[in-house]
């Protein structure tokens, strides 16, 4: 039998061998205990082959999971900063970091053959960075999947507004506490089951386009000059505005819960195909962000709504239709999320009974866990999105999180690859450097972003959104009143 050797085998046998040598360390450092989630993966990374996703998909689900409503939120953040340039600049510097982050983690990924972020940090940090991680991508993907179904719930609202008047919700079967419930079990909830991410790849292709035409519409609607903008900044107001478009580029761009799971699915784990998907994915998101946010700003000017559609009007069939696209966008980006969400809870309920026990859960209840732990967390987070009444302070906030997904927990693979792997002995320093500074501007861009957002939002600004349509009293509305006001008090 004639065996052909190709340059991606040698590159899989490289980096199993670098794989190999960090396990080898870590035995020597636990006194020759190995993490079975080390060994289970690394195993389980080198004898399963499956054929998946492609690159071209892959990147379509890296799109899906990075471009979604905070698109809507660009052009305010830009004003706020000081102006399309300044935005703009501020936007490059981040992706300075951004993109070198995808990369170091699907790199460290491929060590031991990670199949999520949590795993990839349990590989390098040890047990106790592996359920931190875990907490955190649970706590974001939550926060993300209910700002997502209240985003559904605008958009039906606005529609009906359009359609039927300011009293729409009088009738039960138009209020969003009906519509959101409906369609939300009929459009989500089926595409949360799947055990592989990779699953939803095509549900994505619809999301992209959906997301793209409403960038188009923002550039259509700019040189029909239906609008007279207010005015428009060209500078900051303080130095200190700067930061405020920062949330929301770290949760327009924030991939990096998903970017792991999505790479396990490639049908060959490799990372010059990642990095092809990677900068597809990244220069697709780039494209369509920066076209809306500075269309949508020199449209408006000051004038301009957090959410930009709010800005045009309804009634235009073309906007009716964006206001559409963006329902069916937030749709097919909930099942990602909540894939993320629920494999983090798993891994900190699961994951710790196994380690207990030290013999293997059996597969079928592991399954079942699965089904219970995704049923439960979409109608929590349905709950919630019917109680909360906006998300105005909410995304600020999972922008401050997004920012260590985006910086910290790369800087810290980074650092610990430039500390006990061999290949990089003459990048040591730079790379150490290079660390430092990822870990140094996320604390730093966490805590400034943090702090704006419980000051502004929290402390200053206390205004209630005004809703579209107010129900008539009935005593299920009544109880739902209530409880938004216990949450709000």
């Amino acid at each position: 039998m004639n065996v052909t050797t190709t340059e991606e085998d040698v590159q899989v046998v490289q980096i199993q061998a670098e794989g190999h040598l960090l396990i080898n360390e870590a035995v020597e450092e636990n006194g020759g205990d190995l993490s079975p989630l080390a060994e289970d993966s690394f195993v389980s990374s080198s004898t399963e082959v499956q054929s998946r996703t492609g690159w071209f998909g892959a990147s379509l689900l890296i799109v899906n999971a990075a471009l979604g409503a905070g698109l809507l939120n660009f052009p305010s953040a830009f004003h706020q900063a000081g102006g399309v340039v300044t935005g703009g600049l501020v936007q490059l510097v981040l992706l300075v970091f951004i993109i070198p982050a995808l990369l170091i983690l699907a790199y460290c990924s491929d060590l031991n053959g990670s199949k999520t972020l949590q795993e990839v940090l349990s590989f390098t940090w040890g047990k106790r960075a592996e359920k931190f991680t875990a907490f955190c991508t649970a706590l974001y993907c939550f926060g993300t999947c209910i700002t997502f179904l209240i985003i559904i719930g605008d958009q039906f609202d606005r529609i009906f507004a359009s359609l039927y008047g300011h009293k729409f919700c009088h009738e039960w079967y138009l209020n969003r506490d009906f519509t959101v419930v409906i369609t939300s079990m009929l459009f989500i909830l089926p595409f949360c089951y799947p055990k592989q991410i990779d699953f939803l790849k095509h549900i994505s292709s619809v999301g992209v386009v959906s997301v793209i035409y409403v960038a188009l519409l923002i550039i259509a609607e700019y040189y029909n000059g239906k609008y007279i903008p207010g005015e428009i900044k060209t500078r900051p107001t303080a130095w200190t505005d700067v930061f405020l478009v920062v949330p929301t580029i770290c949760f327009g761009y924030q991939c990096h819960v998903s970017v792991v799971p999505i790479y396990s699915c490639f049908k060959t784990r490799n990372i010059k195909l990642f990095s092809a998907a990677m900068f597809l994915a990244i220069s697709i998101c780039v494209f369509t962000y920066t076209v809306a946010a500075t269309y949508g700003y020199l449209t408006f000017g000051s004038k301009v709504e957090s959410d930009i559609l709010k800005s045009y009007d309804a009634r235009d069939p073309y906007v009716f239709m964006a206001i559409i696209a963006i329902s069916i966008k937030t749709y097919t980006t909930y099942p990602i999320l909540s894939f993320c969400g629920n494999a983090a809870v798993c891994d900190l309920w699961i994951e710790p009974q196994d380690d207990q026990s030290r013999v293997p859960i059996n597969p079928r209840i592991k399954d079942n866990f699965r089904v219970l732990c995704v049923t439960v967390w979409f109608f929590a987070s349905l709950v919630l999105a019917i109680v909360l009444p906006n998300i105005g302070a909410v995304i600020k906030l999972l922008g401050s999180l997004a920012a260590v997904f985006i910086f910290i927990f790369p800087g810290m693979c980074l650092l610990r690859m430039s500390e006990r792997n061999e290949v990089f002995n003459r990048l040591r320093p730079t790379l150490t450097l290079l660390a430092g500074l990822f870990l140094a501007l996320g604390g730093f861009i966490f805590g400034c972003v943090f702090t704006q957002a419980i000051i502004v939002d929290y402390i200053k600004d206390k205004e209630e959104e005004i809703p579209l349509c107010v129900p008539a009293s009935s005593e299920y509305f009544y109880y739902i009143n209530v409880s938004r006001k216990i949450l709000y008090a």
